[in-house]
C-alpha cells in the first residue's frame, strides 16, 4: 500500500525529519539512509574517505553564508584582504580544492591576467609563457592540475640544470613539500629561490597536507605562492583550497577561476566554502594545538593498552617533526607466525566488516603491523577501535597453509587480452612463464610495458602488474579462471575501480622448416 507521507520514499529527507539528537552518533548516519556504511577514520586526512572533520566554526560560517547572496568579486576581495591580515601573506584566495588552486595560479602565470589569453587555454599557440619547471622529485599525480593549462613540464635535478632551463618561455617553477622534498638535498626551496628570483620567475609551492604556519615559512623563504588543502590539517571545507602569496598573481588566479568563464569555470567555489575556509583559518590561529596533540596521544594510549593485553603484541608511537601530515601514529606490531594473521589481513578485515575502520598496514619481512592515526577520530571511536583490535589479535586461528594448491593448468605463453572499461575496450598483451604455482612475465598495456607476476592455484589465476609514468601509476590486479586457451575475470584498478577482462592464448601456425641464410647480397630484388 502506498504511503501518503511525502517523505516515505525520500531516504535522506526522511532521515533528517526523523533524526533523534539523543541517538548515539555511531548508530545514526545519513549515509546509511542511502545504503552506504560510514567509516571510522584511523588513517588521517585522505580525500577518498572524506578528508577531515570540519571545524564547528566552519559549519556555522557555511550555514550563515548560505542565507545571503553576494557579488563574488567583492567577496573575493574581502576574503583575500582578511586572509592577508590573518596569515601575514601578501594576499589570500579560496579555491575549489588545493589542485584547483595550483591550476589557477598556473593560468595566472601563463596569461599574466590577460583574459584574451585566458579563454584560449589550453591552446597556448602564440603565448610567451608556456613552460613550467619542476624538480624531478616533485613530479606527482597532482601536477595534472598544472598540465591541464596546456603547459610543457621541464624536469630538472640540480640547481645548475634549473638555471639552464630558465628561458623567456618559463611561466613558473613548481615544487612540493613533505617527504619528497625532504629527501632531496639539491633543489631545496632556498636553492630554487636563489636561482628563480634574479630571473624574475615565480615559485609555486604545493603544501597541501601541511600544517599552516603564520607567517608562512615558505613565503618567508622566498616562495611567491603557497597552496594548502582546506580540508586537511586546517579542517575547513573538504572542497576548498587556501592560496597565499603575491597579490598580483592571486588576482590573476582569481580571474582564472569561477565565477569567471574560461578554463577554471569547472572549478567553482561557493560562497559557503569561501567563508567556511576563512572561519577555519581564523580558528586555526586560536586553536589549542598542544591540547589537540595530547588528546590524540590519549586516544592512542587507550588503544595501545588494550592491544598490549594480547601476548606478543608490541606498540610504539611515532611523532613526526615535520609539517606534512603532522599527527602522531600508533604502530601495533606482532609476529605473524604466532598470531597467524598479517597487518594487511587485519586492515582488510577492518575495511570490509562492521564497524568499518580505516587503518594503515606496515608489514615487514618478519613483523606484521597496523598503523593508527588519531587526528580525525571522533569521541567514542578510540574505545571501538581498541576492542576491535583486541578481538582480532586475540582470536585463536589455525596456521594458514604454507603451500598453494597445485596448479592444474599451465598458462605459459603469449595471451591477447581485452579489457572492458565502462564505455570502451583496450587491447593488451601478456607473455607468461609458469613454474609450478608461480608466474612471471611481461605485460604490454596500451601505452606501456611492465613486468607481471602472480600465482595459479587449481584453475584460478592471480596476476599483478604496475604501470608507471612520471608522477602517476596504475595498478592492475587480475583475478580469473582458466578454461582451455581462455582466461576470464576481473581487473582491480585501485582508485580507478574495476574492469573485466578476457584473454586468448595465441596459437602459432606451427610451420617448421629450415631457414637458409644467403652467403652474400642478393643478385636480384
Amino acid at each position: 500500500m502506498e504511503s501518503n507521507d511525502p517523505l516515505h520514499n525520500l531516504s535522506v529527507l526522511r532521515f533528517l525529519n526523523d533524526i533523534d539528537a539523543n541517538t548515539p552518533g555511531e548508530e545514526r548516519s545519513i549515509y546509511r539512509a542511502i545504503g552506504v556504511e560510514p567509516i571510522i577514520n584511523c588513517r588521517g586526512t585522505f580525500t577518498i574517505i572524506g578528508g577531515s572533520v570540519e571545524r564547528p566554526e566552519t559549519l556555522a560560517a557555511y550555514k550563515e553564508a548560505s542565507r545571503h547572496f553576494v557579488q563574488y568579486d567583492e567577496l573575493a576581495e574581502g576574503v583575500g584582504r582578511r586572509l592577508a591580515e590573518v596569515t601575514g601573506a601578501g594576499w589570500g584566495m579560496v579555491s575549489d580544492g588545493c589542485a584547483a588552486g595550483l591550476k589557477h595560479v598556473t593560468a595566472a602565470c601563463v596569461t599574466g591576467g590577460n583574459p584574451e589569453k585566458l579563454i584560449r587555454i589550453p591552446d597556448l599557440t602564440g603565448f610567451e609563457k608556456t613552460q613550467v619547471i619542476v624538480p624531478g622529485f616533485a613530479r606527482n599525480a597532482y601536477d595534472h592540475a598544472l598540465r591541464n593549462i596546456g603547459v610543457e613540464l621541464i624536469v630538472v635535478e640540480t640547481p645548475a640544470e634549473l638555471a639552464a632551463a630558465i628561458n623567456p618561455k618559463t611561466a613558473l617553477i613548481y615544487t612540493v613539500t613533505g617527504w619528497r622534498a625532504e629527501r632531496d638535498d639539491a633543489l631545496t626551496l632556498e636553492a630554487i629561490v636563489a636561482v628563480a628570483r634574479p630571473a624574475g620567475v615565480p615559485v609555486l609551492v604545493d603544501a597541501a597536507a601541511e600544517d599552516l604556519t603564520i607567517p608562512c615559512v615558505h613565503l618567508e623563504a622566498g616562495a611567491d605562492v603557497v597552496v594548502y588543502s582546506g580540508g586537511k590539517a586546517i579542517c575547513g571545507p573538504q572542497g576548498a583550497g587556501l592560496v597565499l602569496g603575491r597579490k598580483d598573481i592571486l588576482l590573476a588566479a582569481w580571474q582564472a577561476s569561477a565565477p569567471h568563464h574560461g578554463p577554471g569555470r569547472d572549478n567553482k567555489v561557493g560562497r559557503e566554502e569561501m567563508l567556511g575556509l576563512l572561519a577555519a583559518v581564523e580558528a586555526w590561529t586560536i586553536r589549542d594545538h598542544p591540547a589537540e596533540w595530547q588528546g590524540w596521544l590519549d586516544r592512542l594510549a587507550l588503544i595501545a593498552r588494550r592491544a598490549e593485553q594480547v601476548a606478543g603484541v608490541e606498540t610504539a608511537v611515532e611523532q613526526p617533526t615535520g609539517l606534512n601530515n603532522r599527527a602522531p601514529t600508533l604502530v601495533i606490531s606482532w609476529d605473524p607466525a604466532s598470531l597467524h594473521i598479517t597487518g594487511e589481513e587485519v586492515a582488510e578485515d577492518f575495511a570490509r566488516k562492521k564497524p568499518r575502520i580505516a587503518v594503515g598496514n606496515g608489514d615487514s619481512e618478519d613483523r606484521a603491523a597496523i598503523r593508527i592515526t588519531p587526528s580525525q577520530m571522533q569521541p567514542g571511536n578510540a574505545e571501538i577501535v581498541a576492542e576491535r583490535v583486541y578481538r582480532i589479535l586475540s582470536e585463536t586461528r589455525s596456521p594458514q597453509p604454507s603451500q598453494l594448491q597445485p596448479a592444474v593448468v599451465d598458462i605459459s605463453g603469449h595471451w591477447a587480452l581485452t579489457l572492458e572499461y565502462f564505455t570502451s575496450t583496450s587491447q593488451h598483451q601478456i607473455y607468461l612463464q609458469q613454474a609450478g604455482n608461480w608466474i612471471e612475465g611481461t605485460h604490454h598495456s596500451e601505452f606501456s610495458r611492465q613486468e607481471i607476476a602472480g600465482t595459479v592455484e587449481g584453475d584460478r589465476v592471480k596476476l599483478r602488474s604496475r604501470m608507471e609514468q612520471a608522477g602517476d601509476h596504475i595498478l592492475f590486479l587480475f583475478s580469473g579462471q582458466v578454461e582451455g586457451d581462455s582466461i576470464s575475470g576481473s581487473v582491480f584498478l585501485g582508485e580507478y575501480l574495476t574492469a573485466r577482462f578476457t584473454a586468448k592464448r595465441t596459437v602459432y601456425s606451427g610451420v617448421r622448416k629450415p631457414i637458409a641464410i644467403p652467403g652474400g647480397p642478393p643478385l636480384a630484388t
